[in-house]
């Protein structure tokens, strides 16, 4: 087996906002042959990340139609690259390690490929999901814990943007089923991943999640929030996931529990815990329930808005009702579409690559 087909695939998918960094180990070489056979390599660097027809992908490398049609049908059932079929005609595009191959391995990730993608995060990826200091994730709570009087906008309710799904798809959490294959893991309910829209069409025909209701969705996103966990979404508008998150096996939550980083760097807080101290008992419920320890009770609990990530976890299970969510007065909105949030991830890279590269001239 020749190792080039899969160097320049890692070269390739490493101009996404969210990268595939180098490591001296050559982990991420074997994640990629774990998933793509040569030939599957080499077809996948001819794609871009915007979606095509395979008449225009014909054009533009000089291919059979025929066979590029047949190729990349097969590639995208198996999910190693996007597709979006619309009106009777089918497209497909380029897809990133996270949000992407990662994902789409839900069903094929077993202990081998859960233990060189954990590796993989350990040594490399962590530190490219920070790199930009943009987040890729927003947090969205249940309505029901925002404070009454608050204006906010659709993309600020989970329930009503799920209603307004045109279709959604739920599948496994690759990341807790990863920590259980590496022998970690948790007892946070597994089916949690909730797709939208042109995601959720995909996940749904390719078999690796099911088809459920806007009522089925909303009760998976109630479970996850009894359960404690952290309602997620792409730090965009339009809502095209939502994941529920565990301090203990998300990637971009392990960053900020396990390794004490800023939730800046992978996590946008829209809101943030306020608490009534008339109404609080200090029974200390909420210390327990909050997935970042921004909580602390002396007489009474106080909140730490530094680290808050205003999840509503705290509310949700005060006796009291104590603790309301309210929108940040210094939040940053999401951004109104992918491709703004990508363009961000970039600069944001670029920027720190270049403060990093004086810094070390300078020493």
């Amino acid at each position: 087996m020749s190792d080039l087909p899969y160097l320049n695939l890692r070269k390739f998918l490493d101009q996404f906002p969210l990268g595939f960094p180098q490591t001296p180990s050559g982990t991420e070489i074997e994640i990629l042959k774990k998933l793509f056979t040569e030939e599957e390599a080499e077809m996948a660097v001819l794609l871009t990340p915007i979606p095509e027809e395979t008449s225009q992908i014909a054009r533009r490398t000089e291919l059979d139609q025929e066979v590029l049609e047949e190729k990349l049908e097969s590639m995208s059932k198996q999910g190693l690259i996007f597709r979006v079929r619309r009106d009777g005609r089918t497209s497909y595009s380029a897809a990133p390690f996270m949000i992407g191959l990662y994902e789409y391995s839900v069903k094929k990730m077993d202990k081998e490929l859960a233990g060189l993608c954990k590796e993989y995060y350990e040594t490399a990826y962590l530190e490219e999901m920070g790199a930009s200091n943009v987040p890729g994730f927003k947090v969205i709570p249940i309505e029901k814990n925002v404070a009454a009087d608050l204006v906010l906008l659709p993309f600020h309710k989970i329930k009503e943007d799920i209603k307004s799904a045109r279709s959604i798809a739920v599948t496994e959490c690759v990341c807790r089923k990863e920590a259980h294959l590496t022998d970690e893991g948790c007892d946070h309910p597994s089916e949690t991943c909730l797709s939208f829209g042109v995601a959720a069409e995909y996940y749904i025909e390719n078999g690796t999640g099911r088809e459920v209701t806007a009522q089925e969705a909303i009760e998976i996103v109630e479970e996850a929030d009894r359960s404690g966990l952290v309602h997620a979404s792409a730090n965009t508008k339009h809502l095209s996931n939502i994941c529920n998150c565990c301090p203990c096996c998300c990637a971009s939550m392990k960053g900020i529990t396990k390794m004490g980083h800023d939730k800046h760097k992978y996590i946008n807080a829209l809101f943030e815990a306020v608490v009534d101290e008339d109404a609080c008992s200090g029974c200390e419920e909420c210390v327990e329930r909050c997935p970042v320890g921004a909580i602390s009770v002396e007489d009474m609990a106080k909140v730490d808005r530094g680290r808050c990530l205003g999840c509503g976890l705290c509310a949700s299970t005060c006796p009291g009702e104590s603790i309301t969510l309210h929108l940040r007065e210094d939040r940053m909105e999401p951004f109104d579409r992918v491709l703004d949030m990508g363009m961000a991830i970039l600069e944001g890279k670029a920027k720190n690559t270049n403060q990093s590269n004086r810094a070390n001239q300078t020493n």
